[in-house]
């Protein structure tokens, strides 16, 4: 199977009705900070992208959550990089809940956060049973409805397909996140895909438009082009639960007054 230009395997979306693997068209690249610009000295590499992959920034987000152990060196403060992918459990969890206090990145699970909820599920995070119950079993039956199952799963049968959709095949430290290809008219709000290029910019699909993604919010709406194959990067079986009704939680950036007005049925909740 071809790679892409990023070494990260593409493969064709359940949630796409084409069966082709065909490279997909170049959708443009906005400017990004260079290193350093974002202001990540002396920050924990501990937000995560909607690529999944971790990184430093003094940028503030929506949601903690986890990927069910601890991957950093509690001793150093550091990411251990070659135990990103050994646990299925990726949550994505309330900032504050119960009044619990923890020491992020001390001897217990590694924190991680989010923008929002978007880019929780494109990384392949789902909602935590614990301090998002609600959300929980909404994104549970959500699943099960448009995936085809008989009832909702449980939170490891969807660790499982999510684990098995969004793990490369790369030993070790040298795994990226899977990517698919999909038709951009078949997805439903709050899918992120990528442009193509080694520096990806990433977007979220929202009414007819497309959001360009940065650690501290969804940037101004372009407009979402029509009958193109783009490269997917939330899960397969996460978009088919949004086109089932789940709806994830946007950033405050992302709900403009008049965006809303014109589309009201895209408003971030």
């Amino acid at each position: 199977m071809a790679r892409t230009p990023t070494d990260r395997r593409r493969r064709t979306s359940p949630a796409s009705t084409a069966e082709t693997q065909a490279a997909a068209p170049s959708i443009p690249a906005p400017d990004r900070p260079a290193a350093g610009e974002d202001g990540d000295d002396g920050h924990l590499q501990n937000r995560v992208d909607p690529l999944g992959a971790l990184f430093r920034s003094a940028a503030r987000g929506l949601f903690m959550g986890n990927r069910g152990g601890r991957i950093h060196d509690p001793g150093t403060r550091e990411l251990v990089p070659a135990r990103r992918w050994v646990s299925k459990a990726w949550i994505c969890c309330e900032i504050a809940f119960r009044e619990r206090s923890r020491t992020v990145w001390g001897e217990s699970y590694t924190e991680l956060f989010f923008l929002d909820e978007v880019t929780a599920l494109a990384a392949g995070h789902r909602p935590c049973f614990e301090c998002r119950r609600q959300a929980a079993q909404d994104f549970a039956a959500a699943f099960a409805h448009g995936n085809g199952l008989p009832a909702p799963p449980h939170a490891g049968h969807m660790d499982a397909i999510l684990h098995q959709e969004r793990v490369g095949t790369e030993p070790g430290d040298r795994r990226e996140k899977r990517l698919y290809v999909a038709f951009i008219d078949t997805l439903p709000d709050g899918a992120a895909i990528a442009s193509d290029g080694p520096d990806r910019q990433i977007f979220a699909v929202r009414g007819p438009y497309m959001l360009p993604w940065s650690p501290h919010g969804w940037g101004p709406p372009l407009p979402r082009p029509k009958s193109r194959l783009v490269t997917l990067v939330t899960p397969p079986s996460t978009v088919m639960a949004l086109k089932a009704g789940y709806r994830p939680v946007w950033h405050p950036s992302a709900a403009t007054e008049a965006f809303d007005r014109r589309h009201p049925g895209s408003a971030a909740a």
